[in-house]
């Protein structure tokens, strides 16, 4: 299966979810960061039972501070 996360390409034997999609790129855990499959924001409480289909884009932003 083939997806997108942020416009870079991923490949995986099997379908993951958001979660095991965070885990993978080690941001797991992290504050700040907003999930969004084909523009549709994905709630982090949704993140483990939310399916990646082939060919998705996942868009993910961390929120920064500063002025």
């Amino acid at each position: 299966m083939i997806y997108y996360v942020n416009n870079t390409p991923q490949e995986a034997a099997e379908i993951r979810t958001v979660a095991e999609v965070m885990t993978d790129l080690q941001l797991a855990g992290k504050r700040g960061l907003a999930v969004a499959v084909n523009d549709t924001v994905v709630a982090q409480p949704e993140w483990a039972s939310y399916t990646l289909q082939s060919n998705d884009r996942v868009t993910i932003i961390r929120a920064t501070q500063g002025g």
